[in-house]
């Protein structure tokens, strides 16, 4: 796996399923805040004039020779929770990511945000 820092080298890069199928392209990552670990990357989906980004969970991610590989389908990615190309991952719409991948959720000890963009 990458380190967070390492997203200038894979910004743009296709990003597939465990089956090789493209999803789309990354476009950042999201830490964890609690550990500054890479735990979500943001996939640009859609078409040209519809485009947003979609949210994937990195465990168990790899990466190849000019691609990211993620752990789950593309009709699961494509059906993630998304914000728009310019968008902002709202605090109250956290939860909402870790759920659709059936992951557990649960804020900072203070209640802050649990993800940050890298």
């Amino acid at each position: 796996m990458f380190e967070a820092g390492d997203i200038r080298e894979w910004r743009g890069h296709a990003v597939v399923d465990p089956r090789g199928h493209r999803i789309g392209v990354l476009e950042s990552v999201y830490v964890d805040t609690g550990t500054d670990r890479p735990c979500f990357a943001t996939v640009t989906v859609g078409l040209p004039t519809r485009r947003r980004l979609v949210f994937v969970p990195l465990l168990g991610a790899t990466v190849g020779p000019g691609y990211l590989k993620v752990a789950h389908s593309k009709n699961a990615v494509r059906k993630a929770p998304a914000i728009d190309v310019d968008g902002e991952l709202r605090a109250q719409d956290e939860s909402r990511v870790f759920a659709h991948y059936e992951l557990d959720y649960a804020p900072g000890a203070g209640g802050e945000r649990r993800l940050a963009r890298r």
